[in-house]
């Protein structure tokens, strides 16, 4: 049963394979693959540096995706990385996680990427202002009437994806299947661009020595500091068991899907940013300005006006895709949430016709389009990221635990040197960011914590009858 709460409508599974690992690369690939390499560029470090970065990278995460494969073994009902977390380490862990992606990392992407969207469309047809005579007026440092057009756009989107969803998840997964397909094809078509079709004398031979002259830890620390732009690319993994309950055979499809949807990106991100870096050198790269995008530079190179449009246009689905995948995925966190009396109570209602947690999808979009107008989303996010890497070190941790219980008792594809190789590596990680910037990341870190209050709040007020009239007598 998917429902445990006074609604007894159930989910229903609908989502096969083939869908299962498209919602996997769709999740994962929004805008990362397409502009990263700049900053990248702008560490001073070569190519070789570079992508070495993009591979490692990738490795680590797919010894991810192989740790959330295994723990996607413990159960079949709909919650993912919350139920993980929750069967192995309580309540407490698996809220926190939750309540982080409802408030900040999942609402804040939502509305990161559907601001991007909005943004990549009036790059191409000017959007009206309509709030334009209230663009100063401040809360703080907020303005949430600058820039309305854009941000009135994002908002309407997060809105018209939402209904989709809300809708049935068949409808959702469709639209991404067709989405998702069109993305790997278009990146495809940029890499071959890149290797076949550049004019530009640039290869990938700088086998010597980095640009900077660092050594040592300093040198470590710049690499680590570029992976940390392509570990946000790859980030996404973890989401596909949110909605356990609506893919058939689960147990068996959604290690399959999360391997192969993470090794499909890998590839595809690898030899894109080889495309990028033989068609431009490092120092064209690096100086690539804040509103430009380093994928249509590389297209405009090759094709003029033409490559422009093509990459825009790509990026636009992307982003698109990205937001639909977003909201299916993360509104089943809170449905889970919910259901273990950790949220919202009306969240965990099913729609009796449509079979969507339509409450909990109502709440991710009206946080999500709050924070477009906050325009905050991008620097919450940027503070959370080390929490929420810590989070899937424990989710590796949580898979080695679980194993040495005995509540796992199949064999698991990687294990035991997938979650240790990735325990020790993300640990280290997480250490060297830390030290590189101790300030934002211990803030990222009290807002996690900052759910503490309500963690205790929905126990209390979402606590059975029975379990007070326990305590009376």
């Amino acid at each position: 049963m998917q429902n445990t709460g006074a609604d007894k409508t159930e989910l229903k599974r609908v989502i096969g394979l083939t869908a299962a690992i498209l919602l996997v690369a769709g999740n994962i690939i929004g805008t990362g693959v397409f502009k990263k390499i700049v900053p990248m560029a702008q560490s001073g470090l070569n190519e070789v540096f570079i992508l070495g970065a993009w591979i490692v990278a990738g490795i680590i995460t797919m010894c991810g995706a192989f740790s959330v494969a295994g723990l996607a073994k413990l159960t079949s009902v709909t919650g993912g990385a919350f139920e993980y977390l929750r069967l192995c380490f309580g309540d407490l862990i698996a809220f926190l996680f939750g309540w982080g992606y409802f408030t900040i990392l999942g609402s804040g992407s939502i509305a990161a990427v559907a601001y991007i969207f909005s943004q990549s469309v009036n790059s191409l047809v000017i959007l009206p202002d309509p709030l334009q005579k209230w663009k100063d007026l401040a809360i703080g440092s907020i303005h949430p009437f600058g820039d309305s057009g854009i941000k009135i756009l994002a908002i309407l989107i997060i809105a018209l994806l939402s209904w989709l969803n809300y809708r049935g998840i068949k409808n959702a997964a469709g639209l991404n299947n067709a989405v998702t397909s069109a993305k790997i094809l278009g990146i495809v078509f940029l890499i071959v661009l890149g290797l076949f079709f550049s004019t530009s004398p640039t290869t990938i031979d700088s086998l010597t020595q980095p640009i900077v002259q660092e050594q040592g830890l300093g040198l470590l620390s710049l690499f680590f500091g570029i992976m940390l732009s392509a570990f946000w690319a790859y980030d996404g993994f973890v989401n596909l068991g949110a909605i356990s309950g609506e893919i058939i055979n689960p147990r068996k499809n959604i290690p399959i899907a999360i391997i192969s949807g993470v090794g499909i990106v890998l590839v595809l991100y690898v030899l894109a940013n080889y495309a990028y870096m033989k068609t431009m050198p490092l120092h064209q790269l690096a100086v690539i300005g804040e509103n430009k995008v380093a994928a249509i530079v590389v297209a405009e190179k090759i094709l003029g006006a033409t490559g422009t449009a093509l990459i825009s246009s790509l990026i636009l689905l992307s982003t698109f895709g990205y937001i639909n995948a977003a909201l299916m995925l993360f509104a089943r966190y809170y449905y889970r949430m919910a259901q273990e009396n950790l949220f919202f109570k009306n969240a965990a209602k099913v729609h009796s016709v449509y079979r969507t947690p339509h409450v909990a999808l109502t709440y991710s979009m009206v946080w999500s389009c709050i924070l477009v107008f906050s325009g905050t989303f991008d620097l919450l996010t940027d503070m959370v990221v080390f929490g929420a890497f810590a989070f899937y070190t424990l989710l590796a941790i949580g898979l080695i635990k679980m194993k040495r219980k005995g509540a796992l008792k199949e064999k698991i594809p990687g294990y035991p040197v997938a979650p240790v190789v990735f325990t020790l590596f993300i640990g280290a990680f997480l250490v060297s960011v830390l030290i590189e910037d101790p300030v934002k990341n211990l803030i990222g870190i009290a807002l996690i914590l900052s759910g503490l209050p309500f963690y205790y709040y929905f126990r209390r007020q979402n606590r059975k009858p029975i379990e007070l009239l326990e305590k009376k007598s």
